[in-house]
C-alpha cells in the first residue's frame, strides 16, 4: 500500500493515476476527499498534515508514503509513518531550498525532518510547475487575455504528471535512498511565450499583459503569505543560472525527454475554453 498526501491536487491526481496503472494498492489523502474524488479501487481518507493523529487510519498497512510539504508537523507525521510499519518515504519539496535557503526555511524544515526520520527517504524539488498557468484560466476563459510580470525572463517550468511519474518510479523501486533530485522542464518559457503556448492550443488570440512588480504582489498576497509572494517574485523576476538551468533527472528516471510547456497547454486546454 501506498498512501498519497495532497491526493486532489495536480501532481496527487496524476501520481495515483501511475500507481493504479502499475498495479499498486493506493490509499488517498487530503483534507476533503471522498470515494467520489478518487478512482475505483483507490481508498479515500480524510486527513489534516496539520494534524498528524488525523493520518493514523490512512498509514495502516502501508509500506510508502508520498508527503507534501504542507502543514507544521513534519516530525509527528514522520512518527506516525514509522509507527505504522511504513518503510519509505518521498517528499515533494522546492527546488528553492537550495536555491534560496533563507526564503524557502518551511521546505527545508520538511527535509531535515525526512533525513531524521529513520526511513528510507528520497527528495524530489521541483522548479515551478506548468499548472501555474491556471490561474489564468478565468481571464482566457472571459477575455482572452493572461497578465504576468517579467514577460521575458525564462524558466523551465516542468509538467505536474512528470514530477508524479518520477514520485511514481521512486516510490516503487530502490536505490533511490538519501537522494535529492530537481524536477525541470525541458526548456526555459517566458511567459508571454507561455501565453502563446495557450493560445496556439486555444486556436484563438490571448493577449499578453505584463504586470508591473506591484501588481503582481498585490495579487499574490491574496492566497500566500507575502514573504513566499516576495520570494515567488525574486525567483520570476531576477532568477539565479541554477533556477534557470534545465535538470537531468526528469529524463534519466524516466528515460524520456521531459514535458514540453506547449504539450501541457494542449493536454489541459478544456480549462481555458
Amino acid at each position: 500500500m501506498i498512501v498519497v498526501t495532497g491526493a486532489t491536487g495536480n501532481v496527487g491526481r496524476a501520481l495515483i493515476a501511475e500507481l493504479i496503472t502499475a498495479g499498486e494498492a493506493v490509499t488517498a489523502v487530503a483534507r476533503r476527499i471522498g470515494n467520489e474524488d478518487v478512482p475505483p479501487g483507490v481508498r479515500a481518507v480524510a486527513a489534516d498534515l496539520g494534524q498528524p493523529e488525523s493520518l493514523a487510519p490512512a498509514l495502516e498497512g502501508a509500506k510508502a508514503l508520498f508527503l507534501l510539504v504542507a502543514g507544521d508537523e513534519p516530525a509527528g507525521v514522520l512518527r506516525q509513518a514509522v509507527a505504522a510499519g511504513v518503510t519509505k518515504v518521498v517528499l515533494l519539496s522546492s527546488q528553492g531550498v537550495g536555491t534560496r535557503p533563507e526564503t524557502y526555511t518551511h521546505a527545508a524544515t520538511f527535509e531535515a525532518a525526512v533525513a531524521r526520520s529513520g526511513l528510507t527517504f528520497t527528495v524530489l524539488r521541483s522548479g515551478g510547475m506548468a499548472s501555474n498557468a491556471f490561474a489564468w484560466a478565468e481571464p482566457v476563459r472571459r477575455y482572452r487575455t493572461a497578465a504576468a510580470p517579467f514577460a521575458d525572463v525564462a524558466l523551465p517550468f516542468v509538467d505536474p504528471v512528470d514530477v508524479a511519474a518520477v514520485a511514481a518510479a521512486v516510490l516503487r523501486e530502490d536505490g533511490h535512498d538519501g537522494a535529492t533530485y530537481t524536477l525541470t522542464g525541458p526548456e526555459g518559457t517566458t511567459p508571454r511565450q507561455r501565453s502563446t503556448a495557450i493560445a496556439e492550443a486555444l486556436g484563438e488570440p490571448v493577449a499578453f499583459m505584463e504586470q508591473s512588480r506591484q501588481e503582481a504582489r498585490a495579487q499574490m498576497i491574496r492566497v500566500m503569505p507575502p514573504a513566499v509572494a516576495e520570494g515567488t517574485l525574486a525567483i520570476l523576476g531576477e532568477p539565479t543560472p541554477e533556477e534557470q538551468a534545465v535538470g537531468p533527472d526528469v529524463e534519466r528516471l524516466l528515460g524520456r525527454p521531459a514535458t514540453p510547456f506547449a504539450a501541457w497547454a494542449a493536454r489541459n486546454i478544456a480549462a481555458f475554453r
